[in-house]
């Protein structure tokens, strides 16, 4: 089974003449079939932890790697969402999703049929040929997965990805990201702001304070895996232990000072 592993990574960047420590001897490991999900207030170094991990950009110290192979920068072994879907508003759905595709050198037709798989497996085989404006919000969210998804990566990270919709198509987009998860296998690192998102989604959960980063909480949670055993949402969001445990992360969160306000 596939791990994706950060070790010892650092990092820091000048702020005001003078070096801001993001990430000290941080520690991480993803195994392919498990969804990490990163809690954590703004500032606290989740999103350069998954910069780092995607290879967008470079630790100052550490190594990234995959089962012992070092990673250097961006590979398709590593699949990237973004909260701001970052496709190309001339191309239609299906050559966005095949765009990843066209640059490994697929010819038109393995790579539009590869295109309509995930597609399909996000539920957009029937707006294959809209162009990106004709899209809703959730649809450019689905398409921005199916195009991570398109050159088949182990690991998938995701950017806050749902954190611009509305609370209804949050959590069908949760939902879907979970069933694909099941058909799929691949290993999840999500991060959010979203105490009910990480909760729903984790299989492994940490807590981040910083910076630098360091995690508060680490815990491993069934609700993921109940809800693709086929438990109904409402059932798991209704379950007394996962309120207790948002009612937990809430209290850590409230504790924060004012200037790492949720």
């Amino acid at each position: 089974m596939s791990r994706l592993n950060a070790e010892r990574v650092s990092l820091s960047f000048a702020r005001r003449g003078a070096a801001q420590v993001i990430l000290d001897d941080f520690d991480l490991q993803i195994d392919k079939g498990e969804s990490v999900v990163v809690l954590g207030p703004s500032g606290c170094g989740k999103s350069s932890l998954l910069n780092v991990l995607a290879g967008f950009q470079p630790a100052d110290r550490g190594r990234v790697h995959i089962d012992g192979k070092t990673l250097q920068g961006p590979g398709g072994e590593r699949g990237v969402v973004f909260q701001d879907d970052a496709l190309m508003p001339w191309l239609d759905a299906l050559d966005n999703v095949a765009l990843g595709l066209r640059l490994r050198g697929l010819s038109k037709t393995e790579r539009h049929a590869r295109a309509l798989e995930v597609l399909e497996l996000v539920g957009l085989a029937s707006h294959a040929h809209h162009q990106v404006g004709e899209l809703s919000g959730g649809q450019r969210q689905r398409l921005g997965l199916a195009r991570a998804l398109a050159v088949d990566p182990d690991f998938l990270l995701l950017d806050e990805p749902f954190g611009a919709l509305d609370a209804l198509t949050r959590e069908r987009m949760q939902v879907l990201l979970l069933d694909v998860w099941k058909r799929t296998g691949k290993g999840l690192f999500l991060i959010t702001h979203s105490v009910d998102e990480a909760l729903f989604l984790a299989t492994d959960l940490i807590v981040l304070d910083g910076p630098p980063a360091r995690a508060v909480l680490r815990r491993q949670l069934p609700f993921a895996r109940r809800y693709t055993a086929g438990e109904p949402v409402r059932s798991i969001k209704g379950d007394p232990a996962f309120a207790q445990l948002r009612q937990e992360l809430l209290d850590i969160f409230l504790q924060e000072p004012a200037d790492h306000a949720y």
